[in-house]
């Protein structure tokens, strides 16, 4: 099967069902671009092109140690496990038209206190509720300008043209960061280089994944 275009907030569900199965987690973490479906269902096409979803249960240590108790001296990864079963070229690839690519909690630079405005949603699989977790839109938008590579001033700039960023609260968010400061520096110049857009949230879709706190796109 060829990989569907784009992605959906479906897409991130699925993700969701997958992992818990398969690592017996109540939680499991998306991240990276396409976490951007939990608040912005409507986001334009470009910020949904990738063919991979960046994703770790959040159980994934217990579950390393657990595999090491029954393999002794043997060596398992929950990010290697991720790619070997729902990776690139996996059956779980082949069926829906996109890859887990399998990270954890290190991968992306996030602000401190992320998780507490994190959007959530309890998704049913197997009978057992399990919370899918994605970090705020601001909090993602400030991990992609910690590395500010083209790839990544595309997406947000995409997110910003669609639906305008509270550009002085990103750029608080980047503060909160433990960015080497030059990185920050940078990233603050490119924020303030966006041009600043009245916010109209009236018509904009009600998020999918919901948070404890305001949402802050």
């Amino acid at each position: 099967m060829a990989d569907k275009k784009l992605r959906t907030f479906e897409d991130l569900e699925r993700v969701v069902r997958a992992l818990a199965r398969e690592f017996q987690a109540d939680e499991v973490f998306i991240i990276g671009s396409q976490a951007i479906l939990a608040s912005m269902p409507d986001a334009p096409d470009l910020a949904r092109e990738s063919p991979e979803i960046d994703a770790f249960p959040g159980n994934a240590k217990i579950w390393e140690i657990a595999q090491e108790e029954i393999e002794p001296g043997v060596r398992h990864i929950a990010s290697e496990h991720i790619f070997k079963n729902f990776g690139f070229g996996s059956q779980f690839h082949e069926t829906h038209g996109f890859f887990i690519d399998g990270v954890d909690e290190t991968t992306a630079t996030f602000p401190r206190g992320w998780k507490s405005r994190a959007l959530r949603a309890e998704i049913e699989v197997d009978g057992r509720v399990v919370e899918g977790i994605a970090p705020s839109a601001v909090d993602l938008i400030v991990s992609k300008l910690a590395r500010l590579d083209p790839k990544d001033r595309k997406f947000v700039e995409a997110i910003h043209n669609a639906k305008p960023l509270d550009l002085k609260l990103v750029e608080e968010r980047i503060r909160e960061t433990d960015m080497d400061l030059a990185v920050a520096q940078q990233a603050i110049y490119y924020v303030r280089s966006l041009d600043e857009k009245p916010q109209d949230k009236s018509s904009a879709p009600k998020p999918p994944w919901s948070s404890s706190e305001e949402d802050d796109l």
